[in-house]
């Protein structure tokens, strides 16, 4: 990070999420190219990424969104100018399928039950609602159990078995989700997989969507094999081609600003942010990972060295251990890094904390899109 954007950023009213504008439209340029090279289409996974005053500029690049309920589904309808809405989601209650009739292009079931109850309802409305069935290949490369939809006994996708006893009819695609944070050789092996299970079933549809995971934007990326796995489906079957992103859209767009508000001296010197994990980057507990942060190093790496914890009651509320090549003072800034993702739509306010205001730079140029208060809070209770 150059020191004329540092030095802005620590000029934002913490605690802060900031969306760098430049680099996410160098991720959709990205993007748009999958795109333009394949015929694929791409939609924004909102479950990572609802920063709804940017969808306008997300949809000049990308198809669409997709939802994992019915707010996600309204939220990309509304604020997407017409592009493509999908929905997935486990389960889907009556009164949510009334409303998503409204609105959705794509609706993926998740079992033969789901698909029976709400059918006749989808379609037999006034739209033009094409169904899918999400699948479960049981194969998937995923380490931390939370996140495997392959894991056994999950709840995601029907299996082969079950599969083969269902009527299809009104179905028009296969949906699959197994990766996580993965590269496009573990989609390569994926699809072989899928490919060999349920190629019987895919030579009947009309689409196939390869879920998300996909970290397409980063560095190390290979996009060749990823559009190589695209062309396999359109050549072999004929197939649309859909894929779902949502870290990929936003990786590396975002900070967390936040400000030391007490300094504890002790055999590891104790920093209190005003910045929580447990309320502002859940992921931080949940993954769990060590956020980066700009000027860190490693434990000890650095003669200064901190633990930083929020400044709820939880004892767990602690963000990691850094060092720093000059001590810290309190009312320093500190930059948290890739913090666009799985944070905004993750934010909560136990404790009462307030939610951290959400702004944009673009050229060094700060906006302040939102700013939340003791209402926000008041509101969910």
């Amino acid at each position: 990070m150059d020191r004329t954007m540092q030095e802005t950023l620590e000029q934002v009213k913490t605690p802060a999420y900031v969306v760098d504008i430049d680099v996410l439209r160098k991720n959709l340029e990205i993007l748009k190219k999958v795109r333009m090279a394949t015929g694929a289409h791409i939609l924004l996974a909102q479950k990572a990424f609802s920063m709804y005053s940017l969808y306008p500029l997300i949809g000049d690049y990308l198809d669409g969104t997709t939802a994992s309920g019915l707010y996600e589904a309204r939220l990309g309808y509304e604020e997407m100018n017409g592009k493509e809405v999908h929905v997935f989601a486990p389960a889907f209650k009556d009164d949510e399928m009334d409303q998503l009739i409204n609105m959705a292009d794509h609706i993926v079931f998740n079992s033969p039950t789901q698909w029976e109850k709400h059918k006749n309802k989808v379609l037999n409305c006034n739209r033009r609602i094409s169904c899918g069935l999400r699948v479960n290949p049981e194969y998937s490369e995923i380490d931390t159990k939370i996140y495997d939809p392959c894991d056994e006994n999950s709840r995601l996708g029907i299996k082969l078995d079950v599969l083969k006893t269902m009527d299809l009819a009104g179905i028009e695609g296969v949906h699959f989700h197994t990766m996580c944070e993965q590269g496009s050789d573990v989609l390569e092996r994926t699809i072989k997989v899928v490919d060999e299970k349920f190629g019987f079933l895919l030579s009947q549809m009309k689409w196939i969507n390869f879920g998300g995971g996909h970290h397409i934007t980063r560095d190390d990326y290979d996009i060749d094999t990823l559009i190589k796995c695209i062309k396999h489906f359109q050549d072999k079957y004929n197939l649309t081609v859909y894929l779902e992103p949502g870290e990929a859209i936003a990786l590396n767009a975002g900070y967390l600003v936040s400000t030391v508000e007490d300094i504890i001296p002790g055999e590891l010197n104790l920093a209190i942010l005003d910045t929580s994990a447990a309320c502002h980057m859940p992921d931080v507990l949940e993954m769990p990972y060590r956020p980066m942060i700009v000027g860190s190093g490693e434990l000890k790496e650095k003669p200064f060295n901190y633990r930083f914890g929020g400044p709820t009651c939880l004892a767990g509320d602690i963000i990691g251990e850094y060092s720093f090549d000059n001590e810290l003072k309190v009312g320093d800034k500190l930059i948290f890094l890739d913090m666009a993702i799985y944070s905004m739509v993750k934010n909560n306010t136990f404790n009462g904390r307030p939610l951290p205001d959400i702004d944009t730079i673009e050229g060094n140029k700060i906006k302040v899109v939102k700013q939340f208060g003791y209402e926000d809070f008041k509101g969910r209770l």
